[in-house]
């Protein structure tokens, strides 16, 4: 049986978590850069032609602001795990990600410390990996990609800061690293800052001589320093 709900946003009752309205008044397509994801009318912007990123494309869903802050909160550190079937779901119909699911090798969570898992008790990007896959026969292996030493909150740091606080915090499981060579790889988060975090991760990815990697995340935001605590 599936009780009644109201929409997260309007609060329209009964109705899902994300009514449709709501999802075509604030989660509208835009044009955003294919590395860096942030809004622009250029295919890449300049500053990732000048460096880019060690991944090879970069999607999401929604700008971190109104209304998918709150929403983000919710799931992370409210523990509302019920919000990532629908957040994971608004993820899978951004442009392009269907293709890029469909073109996986595996889904990779970006991956909690230890202490961290242990303090909040699951981590929000692997429940939005598992609302991403329903329905496809994509490999999830929550172990191979960890986070094995806890870092200091980035929220108030510069991104060179933010490099150097979260550089060699990323391994694989040795076990499992030549399961990665030549793969195409989807990485999942839940907002994406500077993408620090997201670039010590798929360094290693790299080192593993992984072929092809998308970072897939539910929120952009706009300005560095302006997301939540990538304490993650």
């Amino acid at each position: 049986m599936t009780l009644p709900s109201e929409c997260l946003i309007c609060h329209q009752w009964p109705g899902p978590a994300l009514c449709e309205s709501c999802i075509l008044n604030f989660a509208q397509p835009r044009a955003r850069c294919q590395l860096c994801a942030l809004p622009g009318a250029d295919p890449v912007c300049s500053a990732c032609r000048a460096t880019p990123p060690v991944w090879d494309a970069c999607l999401c869903a929604v700008d971190y602001g109104y209304p998918w802050q709150a929403c983000v909160a919710r799931l992370k550190f409210q523990g509302e795990l019920g919000l990532a079937k629908s957040l994971g779901q608004l993820i899978r119909h951004a442009p392009w990600v269907e293709r890029a699911l469909e073109q996986a090798t595996c889904l990779l969570p970006m991956p909690l410390s230890d202490q961290r898992l242990r303090e909040r008790g699951y981590n929000q990007a692997l429940l939005l990996a598992r609302s991403l896959r329903q329905g496809l026969k994509i490999p999830l292996p929550v172990h191979w990609l960890q986070k094995w030493r806890d870092t200091p909150a980035q929220s108030e740091l510069a991104r060179d800061e933010r490099l150097r606080n979260v550089a060699g915090s990323f391994s694989l499981a040795p076990s499992h690293r030549h399961r990665l060579r030549n793969a195409r790889v989807v990485l999942v988060d839940d907002v994406m800052t500077t993408g620090a975090s997201l670039q010590a991760a798929c360094q290693v990815l790299r080192h593993a001589g992984v072929a092809h990697i998308t970072t897939l995340v539910l929120a952009r935001t706009n300005a560095p320093g302006a997301g939540p605590s990538e304490k993650s």
